[in-house]
């Protein structure tokens, strides 16, 4: 996969100031699978023939259908993705969402969007190793936000693909 797929450093719009990713990112799928998130519109690549087989592996384990496969490179730990929710209106109200993290270990984080709970219940750390699979669905997008921080570990790369559903412009 890191030889295989067309990765880009794109510039995106966050906290009101244009920024580069920190990280690499990839977007296959359907053709009409067209994906928007912090000021980008991605086109989908067709699907790699590897990533194929690991979205239908993904499929039989979850039960879930997937159409689009975003793919994020860490190459190493000051790679980063800062916290969010995969809320947007092509995902669906309860979006599913299958992740796969391939190559080194990273730290995970999960905490809840509403302040007053953040700060009773605090954060959920993860660790995601090699062949792990984290799969979010039901309102675990629009109660919570997750992060991959940054960390001064020396880190190997990391591919992350994360299985999505984007459904038709006339649904979203």
């Amino acid at each position: 996969l890191r030889r295989e797929l067309k990765w880009s450093q794109k510039e995106i719009f966050l906290f009101g100031r244009h920024v580069m990713q920190p990280r690499l990112v990839a977007w296959y799928g359907e053709r009409d699978a067209v994906y928007r998130y912090s000021g980008l519109e991605l086109e989908p690549e067709p699907w790699n023939p590897l990533l194929l087989e690991l979205r239908l592996q993904v499929e039989r384990l979850t039960g879930e259908s997937f159409n689009s496969a975003l793919a994020n490179a860490y190459r190493d730990g000051s790679d980063s993705m800062g916290w969010h929710s995969d809320d947007e209106p092509e995902l669906g109200e309860r979006p599913v969402i299958a992740s796969i993290s391939l190559g080194a270990e990273r730290v995970f984080l999960l905490r809840y969007r509403e302040k007053a709970m953040r700060e009773r219940e605090g954060t959920i750390r993860l660790r995601l190793g090699h062949g792990s699979l984290l799969v979010m669905k039901g309102a675990s997008q629009s109660r919570f936000q997750h992060s991959v921080p940054k960390t001064r570990k020396e880190l190997g790369w990391r591919i992350n693909l994360t299985f999505r559903k984007i459904l038709p412009r006339f649904q979203a």
